[in-house]
């Protein structure tokens, strides 16, 4: 009887344990950036967005592998050595073997599928124009991965909503650039003017949706129906579950396409909708909700 007695307790002592460390492991786990495999198709890249690229893809996670995909021996990818110097990028060779006919696709998704299987990244950054790599995009989605795509504006959409998120490479460069010169107290007149130094850029592309991007009266319909849909008795919407659900629509949003840091200033300077800032129990936390304005 002791013996048995010994057993349970014994097992009890084991499950308990098992339990409390499956918890620590999953917590460990909630807290742990994503591995992001960074794959560049430097046929459809200029060199100068690569301090762009990697400095995005830190926003998103760890870009664990660097790799770049060209053909190394001809002229116009020779000013791309320092680059890859100066940010630990590895470039892989790959010859033309036929006139017409871009071989460096089929690298790049080889070493994908490679990546994939090893079970060492939780996300990639395909970066490209081209729609070559929308089967790829969707694949690595079908396998649970975190999809970033990035390209110029001249990128097909298949490419871009095959993609989780999708950023334009021009406006990186730009917000980027801008970002360096404006201090705290520009973003402070930006939330009370709704407009930046490169608002002004940006501003001819986006009102008619050119280039790919969504045009403003389109995005101003997406949000009214998700404040419909999402809404309290009052006609409030939280801010924060409105972004959440553009970003699922629409893979290429950004406020920064449309010359804007962040999405409070973004939706205030569409006039369209009231926004209220609500306090909570933390002084240093407001949650933010926005409603349809009376006509």
């Amino acid at each position: 009887m002791k013996k048995v007695i010994g057993t349970i307790r014994l097992k009890k002592c084991f499950l308990v344990h098992t339990f409390g460390y499956f918890i620590v492991m999953q917590l460990q786990g909630m807290d742990k950036e994503k591995r992001i495999a960074v794959l560049i198709d430097a046929d459809n890249v200029s060199e100068k967005y690569i301090k762009y690229i990697l400095d995005e893809v830190s926003n998103h996670g760890i870009p664990t592998y660097r790799r770049i995909y060209g053909d190394w021996t001809k002229p116009h990818l020779s000013s791309w050595k320092n680059v890859l110097l100066n940010n630990s990028i590895s470039p892989v060779q790959q010859y033309g073997y036929t006139t017409g006919k871009n071989s460096t696709d089929s690298a790049l998704i080889i070493d994908a599928m490679d990546i994939l299987y090893s079970g060492h990244v939780e996300g990639f950054c395909i970066v490209s124009s081209d729609s070559d790599f929308t089967r790829l995009a969707t694949r690595l989605r079908e396998a649970g991965m975190y999809v970033l795509g990035m390209g110029e504006q001249k990128t097909p959409k298949p490419f871009i909503v095959a993609c989780e998120k999708f950023k334009y490479l021009e406006v990186l460069a730009v917000s980027s650039s801008n970002g360096k010169e404006n201090s705290e107290n520009s973003e402070t007149a930006e939330a009370s003017n709704g407009e930046t130094s490169y608002n002004k850029e940006m501003k001819k592309d986006d009102i008619k949706g050119e280039n790919g991007m969504v045009a403003k009266k389109k995005l101003i319909k997406a949000i009214k129906d998700i404040i419909i849909n999402t809404s309290d008795e009052d006609g409030w919407a939280s801010l924060a579950d409105v972004g959440n659900i553009l970003n699922k629509r629409f893979p290429d949003f950004d406020t920064r396409n449309y010359g804007h840091v962040k999405l409070t200033p973004l939706v205030s300077s569409l006039k369209v909708f009231d926004i209220n800032s609500r306090k909570t129990s933390n002084p240093n936390i407001t949650h933010k909700y926005i409603k349809i304005k009376e006509s």
